[in-house]
């Protein structure tokens, strides 16, 4: 068994699009009309056949207070690995990517945490 599919709830799908494919560097994997809404995924360019991240409309009423209690405490809706944090802490910072953690190392494993812009807090991670 392997992990096929993900998802983050997010305000504007549009906007979430941009900023993942944009900013964080995904690729767009699939984009189905369904309705109002639409099946919009993102995929690692390194592991375009890997693990896709639904892009999923937070319209359900127990999102929005799911969500600002995540952001709120201070927890990551879900996690990505990089090579270096401290490297992609500084180039996202210059595409003006507004952090709620700036890197961490805690032994082995250097963390951050950014705002997404469509509702919540994603962590970066490397374990050494």
């Amino acid at each position: 068994m392997k992990i096929h599919l993900s998802s983050v709830f997010v305000d504007d799908q549009d906007k979430a699009l941009r900023f993942y494919t944009d900013v964080l560097g995904f690729e767009k994997k699939h984009d189905v009309p369904l309705g109002v809404d639409r099946w919009l995924t993102v995929v690692s360019p390194e592991d375009p056949d890997g693990t896709e991240l639904l892009l999923e409309p937070a319209g359900h009423p127990a999102v929005q207070p799911y969500r600002a209690a995540l952001v709120k405490d201070g927890i990551p809706a879900t996690s990505f690995a990089v090579e270096d944090v401290r490297a992609e802490y500084d180039r996202l910072r210059a595409l003006g990517v507004r952090f709620a953690q700036e890197p961490v190392e805690t032994g082995a494993v250097t963390t951050a945490v950014l705002d997404d812009t469509c509702g919540n807090l994603i962590q970066i991670v490397h374990s050494a």
